[in-house]
């Protein structure tokens, strides 16, 4: 294999200078060239060097690939409707072609960026800023037409204690750096490099899920944090008030004749006997129909109201 089709990450001198902000960009021009780094690295290819490698790849006779489009839902590990295209994936063709120009543009914008440290003009920012567009361009595709990769084999991996999003999520990034140092002269397809790298990635995962477990066992839960105040605030209150009316019932300040008291105090659970009565069995002890109990009950219960209320207001 020709040593200049090889794996070779060159980054531009003077990575760690500013790129600078040349006059007579646009805004939008000026918010894209702020995202350029100093420092580019690309996967060199024998192409790179001859007049036609531009033309081949970018010129109006190259290739037109279309990425298979398709959509899921990949906060769930089980099978989830996926809207596919007629096509699921790229030829070998089309992949190849497909990092051959994110490459040469990332291999254009190092010598572009490598020019700007020394001395920064519009022109050549401008110039940049169309290279770094066709590299983001072609990896977002590489991208795309490889997302189903991840959420298949996330499909198929079980690691305890993480969220099938997050394992998606973990998947995606190693699926990213994948394309960043992917060699396509080497000959071997795409998904059998990225397969390890995502493999890899979800085995750093469980690593990590697994001593986060081991230092913190029980997870946050709010509905244990909640605070009870309003709850023993009412169970006091209530407290209070039957012990307010055992009082007005006791010593009959509200002057309830012996019937009321009765039918008060076995209605609701505030004799010795501490069990609600129904209508029924009240009626059967006084010797009154329901209708009849329950009528002097309303009027007792309003006798001891306005007894309650003139305690409070002597307060």
């Amino acid at each position: 294999m020709n040593a200049t089709a090889r794996k070779r990450p060159r980054r531009a001198e003077g990575a760690e200078l500013s790129l600078g902000s040349p006059r007579g960009l646009t805004e939008e021009e000026r918010r894209i060239y702020t995202r350029i780094p100093a420092g580019i690295d690309y996967v060199d290819n024998e192409l790179f060097s001859t007049p036609q490698a531009e033309a081949e790849l970018f010129g109006r006779d190259s290739q037109q690939i279309v990425i298979p489009a398709w959509t899921t839902f990949p906060e769930v590990a089980t099978d989830a409707p996926v809207a596919r295209g007629r096509r699921t994936r790229l030829t070998g063709k089309e992949e190849a072609a497909l990092f051959l120009r994110y490459n040469y543009a990332r291999y254009r914008l190092s010598e572009l960026v490598t020019a700007q440290l020394k001395r920064a003009t519009a022109s050549r920012a401008r110039e940049m800023i169309r290279w770094y567009q066709h590299a983001m361009k072609a990896r977002a595709d590489l991208v795309r037409a490889n997302l189903a990769l991840v959420l298949a084999m996330a499909k198929r991996t079980k690691i305890p204690n993480a969220e099938f999003g997050e394992v998606v999520s973990e998947g995606n990034m190693a699926l990213l750096r994948s394309v960043e140092k992917f060699d396509v002269s080497r000959g071997f397809k795409f998904s059998t490099y990225a397969c390890r790298a995502i493999l890899k990635s979800f085995n750093r995962l469980a690593t990590k899920t697994g001593r986060y477990r081991q230092r913190f066992p029980v997870e946050y839960d709010p509905e244990m944090e909640r605070s009870d105040y309003d709850v023993k605030r009412h169970e006091m209150q209530r407290a209070d008030s039957v012990e307010a009316v055992r009082e007005v019932l006791s010593e009959n300040r509200a002057r309830l004749t012996d019937v009321e008291r009765t039918i008060v105090m076995e209605r609701f659970a505030i004799s010795s006997r501490g069990r609600r009565r129904t209508l029924a069995e009240v009626g059967k002890m006084v010797g009154l129909t329901n209708e009849r109990v329950r009528q002097i009950q309303n009027h007792a219960l309003g006798k001891i109201r306005q007894a309650l209320t003139e305690d409070y207001a002597t307060v």
